[in-house]
């Protein structure tokens, strides 16, 4: 890429499919033109030239880099760069169950991440609100801070910084009830960290709740005689954020989903460990421990993960066999489409210049985020 064209060659995966050719960038930080030839995915992938991909989305970031959202300050900071190196251009910061004045350290220092991008970094999106409006009983990693839904503190916590997605368990007392309102407020509503049953899914989906947090982890399981809530996600649910680090879910499990969620998508849940060596580390106010490439609380639960998009990516095609454009769509178009951004997520004439190079064994060569090599 020039300063002067701004175009980068290869095999690009444009939102027609893919082409042998150029995508050219605007001073402005978005695609201007693609131009050559249509090809087929085995071609672009095995014709040895820079494979081109929309940049990497990710609605489910702890943290990166040695630092934890929880923190607060220029943390925010430093793990959209840490993610941004691994091809992620576009990121959720997100938040742990925790009492209110934490939230507010931790919302204090997004206020302007969304305005501002920092240099060789991720673009902030808002924040993923994980908690504190969850179950008790399905904590997972959470601290023990759940609470029910609280309009006026999320309308506090808002004007801080925008929350784009909540997470929530419709069947803690007030919940449910409050969904309608939450999505009218312009909210995005998934289901998480739930004992809820089958029909408090179902009816939590009526209401306006559109996706499911960490799909299988967290919540009711799926017995053929009380499908839990994984069974209302695998029989009607459009959206649904999964972790394939192939350790919090099994990949026969993946393959479940797979064939039942339509847009599907991939989140990291990563923690302030990821990109960091085997040690002790902080996620909100717990101790976690990394090593042997998980992440657990000292009882062996599972605390969030290491995992970056460019490894999701990987196991999507190399350990589970899709398609390289299914595959993209998994870790960047369903993501933004969730969250009604149709500028992102795709490489197409007006949208944003976020762009990932790889190599033909999908290792980065190159990301670009709005148009700049990072």
């Amino acid at each position: 890429m020039t300063e002067e064209n701004r175009t980068l060659k290869g095999h690009i995966l444009g939102a027609q499919g893919w082409v042998a050719g150029a995508i050219e960038f605007d001073g402005q930080g978005r695609v201007h033109r693609i131009m050559g030839a249509p090809v087929d995915e085995r071609v672009a992938r095995e014709s040895g030239e820079p494979i081109i991909l929309p940049g990497f989305i990710d609605l489910h970031v702890h943290g990166g880099g040695g630092s934890d959202i929880m923190d607060g300050g220029a943390a925010a900071a430093h793990v959209a760069q840490c993610h941004a190196a691994h091809g992620t251009t576009a990121l959720l910061a997100t938040t742990m169950t925790a009492p209110f004045e934490d939230l507010v350290t931790a919302f204090s220092g997004l206020r302007d991440a969304g305005a501002r991008r920092g240099r060789r970094a991720s673009r902030v999106l808002g924040v993923h609100l994980e908690g504190p409006y969850i179950n008790a009983g399905k904590l997972g990693a959470q601290p023990d801070f759940a609470r029910p839904v609280s309009l006026e503190e999320l309308a506090r916590l808002n004007a801080m910084a925008p929350i784009r997605l909540i997470t929530l368990a419709p069947e803690v007392a007030g919940n449910m009830d409050d969904i309608r309102a939450l999505v009218e407020g312009g909210y995005l509503v998934q289901i998480g960290h739930t004992a809820g049953t089958y029909e408090q899914g179902v009816e939590a989906l009526s209401r306006g709740a559109r996706g499911f947090t960490h799909l299988f982890n967290a919540m009711s399981g799926l017995h053929h005689r009380a499908p839990g809530m994984a069974g209302a996600a695998l029989a009607h649910a459009t959206y649904a954020e999964v972790i394939p680090d192939l350790l919090h879910v099994h990949p026969g499990a993946l393959r479940v989903a797979l064939r039942s969620i339509p847009r599907l998508y991939c989140v990291t849940d990563s923690t302030s460990a990821t990109g960091m060596p085997d040690g002790d580390y902080r996620l909100g106010r717990q101790s976690v421990t990394k090593c042997l490439g998980g992440v657990r609380l000292a009882d062996g639960t599972l605390a969030g993960s290491t995992l970056t998009m460019d490894l999701a990516l990987r196991n999507l095609v190399q350990q589970l066999g899709l398609g390289l454009a299914e595959a993209s769509a998994r870790v960047s178009t369903h993501a933004a489409d969730h969250l009604g951004l149709d500028d992102r997520g795709r490489l197409a004439p007006g949208a944003w210049a976020d762009a990932v190079v790889l190599d033909r064994d999908l290792n980065i060569k190159d990301v670009f985020v709005e148009g700049v090599s990072i």
